[in-house]
């Protein structure tokens, strides 16, 4: 079976083990059984929203076996970056509540670096020309991702690629990507699991940065039918997922039969 030598898994969170604060049927399941049969997991996310201590504590309330440790988000990639660049200051165009995990750095008119997250309210013309001017003026241009929509309750909502990419546009200049599919990100998970490429398996509901950034990897990527899945777009997509299943609570029907 081409699923006989994996030995870890990275899961996309919303659309794949929940949709807002509800749980997909079974997830929590998968998890659980993962975790009785010492099968290392990690969980990576481009939410950009929250802070990762309160993404840990909302996981945790769902009864997630998750330490803080084994998250990995696209705000937690950007800090990385900045420190290793060694840039102090910048300006965030984020959610207040992500805005707790750059608490290192110095927020600056004239920063080194910008930082654009989704954000529900708040983009309007003169936030966007702000962001501009700041990238026109030599500004780094950190994308926390370049999602183009997320699934909701009541169905799809507008992701902050579409901010991301007007600001390539304009300014001329291409945004340096820290969340999936970012092979940097994927490396850090990887890195966290202690084992090579080819032995890991990504479960996620997006085509392009889940299932084609974990297969530019080496990974495997299994996708789900839950969340912002469309068949239109698999059938449309360039990647060619190594399998698909209806959810994350039928992982074990496909992939650990035999565990």
């Amino acid at each position: 079976m081409a699923f006989d030598n994996i030995k870890g898994f990275l899961f996309d969170i919303d659309g794949v083990l929940s949709i807002g604060n509800d749980l997909i049927p079974g997830a929590l399941a998968t998890i659980e059984k993962l975790k009785a049969q010492q099968i290392p997991y990690r969980f990576v996310t481009n939410t950009s929203t929250k802070s990762l201590d309160t993404l840990h504590k909302k996981l945790q309330k769902q009864g997630f076996p998750i330490a803080k440790n084994e998250v990995f988000h696209s705000p937690l990639a950007a800090v990385l970056h900045m420190r290793e660049q060694q840039q102090r200051t910048c300006y965030l165009f984020v959610e207040e509540e992500a805005k707790k995990d750059f608490a290192e750095f110095t927020i600056s008119e004239k920063p080194e670096v910008i930082v654009v997250g989704f954000m529900e309210k708040g983009w309007d013309l003169a936030l966007l020309n702000k962001a501009f001017r700041m990238v026109m003026a030599g500004a780094e241009f950190i994308a926390l991702h370049k999602n183009k929509y997320f699934q909701v309750q009541d169905g799809l909502q507008l992701d902050s690629g579409a901010l991301v990419v007007g600001l390539e546009y304009v300014t001329g200049k291409e945004a340096t990507v820290v969340g999936k599919p970012s092979a940097s990100f994927f490396e850090l998970a990887l890195q966290s699991l202690g084992l090579p490429p080819h032995e890991v398996a990504m479960i996620g509901d997006d085509i392009e940065a889940d299932i084609g950034g974990a297969q530019n990897c080496g990974l495997k990527g299994i996708l789900v039918k839950t969340g912002k899945y469309r068949e239109e777009l698999v059938r449309t997509s360039w990647v060619k997922p190594d399998l698909v299943i209806e959810s994350v609570g039928c992982l074990f029907d496909y992939v650990l039969m035999s565990s």
